[in-house]
Parts: structure tokens; sequence; C-alpha cells
């Protein structure tokens, strides 16, 4: 059966960083594992879904995920079947690619990484069991740092594409690029503080708790203190 691994934390908190030099490490083991690595982002709704449901400006938030998909996709890899299918996302047209898919194909260990990975979400009222992401995490670990420390990243970050990825003509923040320095500061600065600020406080800082292993770091990324859940 696969082990499992859930890397949860912020935008911008280094969650992707963390999951690849994991997934390095874990590789060099002398038993030579296979270790896969998959985002969560696979499985947003598609930007045309998301509007329809009025939820554009909520990428991100658990209610813009397909839970669905998410949960038969772990549920697969637990079972040891064999090529199982995940949708691939772009980050360059920031949405899900239709019908392209990538295979993980029964590893030793895998890798999930995601910001809301670790969320349990909302039981129902009539009491009925039902299964939840976190349900199917054999160990977790939440990048964790301070608010102000992932503000200044995240625009640090959105500074760099701008001068990068967004002036690709097919990339969908191409006019982010293409606007005045003080204007794209403005906007970076309101996608902090009205959707990735509140989504942080309210969806994924709350699963802080749930993790097996807390990493806590710095202004200068690095990790200043570990908690690890005591067994």
């Amino acid at each position: 059966m696969p082990f499992i691994i859930g890397v949860a934390g912020s935008v911008a908190s280094g969650k992707s960083t963390t999951s690849r030099i994991l997934r390095a490490l874990l590789r060099r083991w002398r038993t030579s594992p296979k270790v896969d690595l998959v985002t969560t982002d696979a499985f947003l709704m598609s930007n045309a879904e998301l509007e329809q449901r009025k939820l554009a400006d909520r990428k991100g938030f658990p209610e813009s995920y397909d839970r669905g998909a998410l949960l038969t996709f772990l549920s697969d890899i637990k079972s040891g079947k064999p090529d199982v299918k995940v949708p691939v996302y772009s980050h360059l047209v920031y949405d899900v690619v239709p019908d392209q898919f990538t295979t993980v194909d029964r590893p030793d260990i895998l890798i999930v990484e995601g910001l809301n990975i670790l969320q349990p979400g909302e039981l129902p009222k009539t009491g009925k069991p039902i299964l939840f992401a976190s349900d199917f995490i054999d160990f977790s670990v939440y990048i964790d740092a301070d608010e102000a420390d992932l503000r200044d990243w995240f625009m640090a970050r959105f500074r760099a594409l701008r001068e990068t990825a967004f002036t690709d003509p097919k990339s969908f923040f191409r006019r982010l690029a293409e606007m005045p320095a003080d204007e794209a500061e403005k906007f970076g600065l309101w996608a902090w503080d009205a959707i990735n600020l509140p989504n942080l406080r309210d969806n994924i800082l709350p699963t802080r708790g749930r993790a097996d292993l807390i990493l806590k770091k710095g202004g200068n990324h690095t990790v200043e203190e570990v908690a690890l859940r005591r067994v």
C-alpha cells in the first residue's frame, strides 16, 4: 500500500519547493523507493466552471476544488490501482488543460501538496460517515510562517513573475506585465489581502494543528522551529 505524505501551507510558503526537496531525498534511500509528487491544483475546477458557480474570486478556497475527483484519485492510489490519471493544470494559462492527463503508477510513496489537503471539511447533519482527502494521508507536514513574511514572499514572487512568466503571450496574466508597475503592485496587494489572506486565516491555518510535523520558517525562509507530533 502506498505511503501518502501531505504537504500543506499558505500560498508562497514554499510548499512546492519543500515537496520537491522531500521527493529528492526520499528517492535517495538505499531501497530506491518510487516517489511521485502531485499538487492539488490538478483538481481545481476549470475557470469556466468557477465562473458558472460564481467562485472565480475564490480560486484556491476549498469549494473551488473537485473534491470527488481528488478523493477518487487518492482512493485509487491507496488501493494499488495502476496508471491513475491526474488532470494537468497549467499555471501559464491559469486553468486546467482540457483532455490532458499525467499518470501515477503504483508509487511506494506519494507526496500530495496543496493549500487545503489537511482540511477535514464539514460533516453531514445526517451523521452519515464520509471520507475527506485528509483521511488518506499517512503523514502530514505543515509549512508555517508569519503573515507578514508570507505577504512579502508573495509580493516578491509576484514581481519576479511580472518580469518572466507573465510576459509570455499565452500567459493568463499578460496584462499584469504590461500595466504600470504601481498599478501592478496595487493589484498584487489586493490579491493577497482580498483572496490569499482570508483563505489562509479561514481555511488553511486552522489545519495546522492536524499536521504531524510543523516547520516554522523565518523571514529568510530558514526553518527556525520544528514541531513533531508525539506518537
